[in-house]
């Protein structure tokens, strides 16, 4: 692990830099699996399939059958842990509910927002190593209790051409409607224009490594929104010497064994804690069955040891970490100043496994600094909010005069007309 003491504002950019890729080493090969699934549907699917998992089938859709089997390969401790986690995640979700907003902004002047479901949405869950089907809890959720009507779930499958059970149980629960065996490039793609088998939807969630990040960006250049651009997994922990350790190195770990490229950060204003979640590490990494990968994430991360709370505080709003650990005497300095950050989380107890899993909040957070301008996803992200307007006679009569200034100050004669032509009936009729 990289220990840093004390290190100048000026260097921080350098010091807090992702270990990723940049978008030019793989937007090539993105653009081009991207054109080629435009053009020739589900044989290009099935051909970077092969390519990339290494598997060949003939129906890309899991079968009912396929669904069953799962149900009923998944052990019901796991099944009932899975519904704990479902029915925080709702109530969680259910409580982000909006009534209509309306307002009389002049007499006879009625306007008012009312919020509608995304139609079709397209979820991808990561599979490989690690399948996450609490992910599919934490899309597939709040898009149901926003009523989105299509909801399409990709994830890649096996060497032998399956899903994960417990992806395919998680699904089945929460209602998805389509579950496609593919992953990658390809999905994105195939979400993006459609094929003969995986429709084409408006809005792509999920996270997944940097090929399926820039993937989801290249979406947006043909009409798909996405949910934000969610690269590899990154926490940012502050503590002191109320910390305990191996709380410390343990939740440190929990990131590192995501994947090769995630980020683990530990500011502290103790040399005593960040000497002793050192050791920590080192003792607990030991035992993990995903050593060789959080190993790996563990040589890029950072120890980094500041004077007081407001440097470190200064220094965590820089690097707008994806999830953000608290532990200090000082938590609620912490809370009311942090303004960068997916998902918070406070005290000795409160491991960022817990939102990963089970507390109710949402995991797809925002990775690579952008928690400056992207929100993490929530209710609102499977709806759309639509604005309303009703003018009575009485109401354009008393906004009418403004509007046909400000339309003719801008030049535009219709725009005034179109007020001029009613407000002239109006006075006709007296």
């Amino acid at each position: 692990m990289n220990k840093i003491d004390n290190p100048k504002p000026e260097t921080w950019a350098a010091i807090l830099e992702r270990p990723t890729k940049t978008v030019d080493d793989i937007e090539l090969t993105v653009k081009e699996i991207f054109k080629e699934v435009q053009k020739k549907g589900d044989t290009a699917i099935a051909k970077y399939t092969s390519i990339f998992d290494g598997v060949s089938f003939e129906n890309l859709e899991v079968s009912n059958e396929e669904i069953e089997s799962a149900i009923a390969a998944v052990s019901g401790e796991l099944k009932e842990a899975i519904r704990l986690a479902k029915s925080n995640i709702e109530k969680f979700h259910a409580a982000q509910k909006t009534d209509r907003v309306a307002v009389e902004t002049a007499e006879g002047v009625n306007c008012w927002q009312e919020k509608r479901p995304i139609q079709k949405i397209g979820l991808y869950i990561p599979g490989g190593t690690a399948p996450l089907f609490s992910t599919v809890l934490m899309l597939a959720v709040p898009a149901a209790i926003a009523g989105c009507k299509e909801i399409i779930l990709c994830s890649p499958p096996d060497k032998k051409g399956n899903i994960n059970p417990a992806i395919l149980y998680a699904a089945n629960l929460c209602g998805v409607t389509k579950i496609i065996k593919v992953g990658g490039i390809q999905a994105i793609a195939g979400l993006t224009f459609g094929t003969e088998t995986i429709p084409k939807v408006y809005k792509i969630f999920g996270p997944g490594n940097q090929f399926v990040t820039v993937a989801k960006q290249l979406a947006t250049q043909f009409g798909v929104a996405i949910d934000m651009p969610a690269g590899p997994s990154e926490l940012l922990i502050v503590a002191d010497d109320t910390a305990i350790p191996a709380f410390v190195a343990s939740d440190l770990l929990s990131q590192a064994e995501h994947g090769t490229d995630s980020q683990v950060i530990l500011v502290s204003t103790s040399k005593k804690l960040i000497d002793a979640v050192e050791e920590e590490v080192q003792i607990q990494l030991e035992q993990l069955p995903r050593k060789a990968i959080a190993e790996k994430a563990i040589s890029n991360s950072k120890l980094i040891f500041v004077e007081n709370d407001k440097i470190a505080l200064e220094l965590i709003n820089e690097y707008g970490p994806e999830h953000f650990i608290i532990c200090t005497a000082s938590d609620d300095f912490y809370c009311d100043g942090i303004e960068n950050a997916g998902s918070v989380f406070i005290g000795n107890y409160t491991p960022e496994s817990a939102g990963d899993y089970a507390s109710g909040t949402n995991h797809t957070l925002p990775t690579n600094g952008y928690a400056k301008n992207y929100s993490g996803v929530n209710l609102d992200s499977f709806t759309k909010a639509m604005t309303f307007q009703k003018i009575t006679k009485t109401g354009i009569r008393n906004i009418g005069k403004a509007i046909e200034i400000m339309a003719e100050a801008e030049g535009l004669q219709a725009h005034k007309n179109a007020v001029t032509l009613r407000l002239k009936a109006i006075e006709d009729e007296k």
